[in-house]
């Protein structure tokens, strides 16, 4: 698991190989990843939008944008958490990710940038 907290906002991560949805034969790598955002501000803040940086080891890189997360946009209550989990498909068996958060204080109708930590997606065999 990797956390960063930024801009009062903390960020935890942990990743899981999906096996089943997995094809290795094909080049096909299914991963899950749970993150869960602490609001440690004194302010009710909004999550807007996601920007994704995406990496295979073999130097393929994609970005990804959108509204929300899981389609939702979460307000989040100072000292409150929010958890979702989601998924990335790799075309190899090793990658990361990173990217930043859209956030809003509600109190100041202020816009800001969360980072999330750059967190790596790994096929268990490969750790030996």
């Amino acid at each position: 698991m990797v956390n960063l907290i930024s801009e009062g906002v903390e960020i935890s991560v942990e990743t899981f190989y999906q096996q089943d949805y997995s094809n290795p034969l094909q080049s096909e790598y299914m991963f899950v990843y749970q993150i869960a955002l602490e609001n440690h501000n004194s302010f009710p803040v909004k999550l807007h939008r996601r920007h994704w940086y995406i990496f295979d080891s073999n130097g393929a890189y994609r970005e990804v944008e959108g509204e929300g997360v899981v389609g939702v946009q979460p307000v989040i209550a100072p000292g409150e958490k929010y958890q979702y989990v989601s998924g990335c498909n790799l075309r190899t068996e090793m990658g990361k990710m990173s990217g930043t958060y859209q956030m809003e204080n509600l109190n100041s109708k202020e816009l800001f940038e969360v980072n999330i930590p750059a967190f790596e997606m790994i096929v268990p065999l490969k750790y030996n």
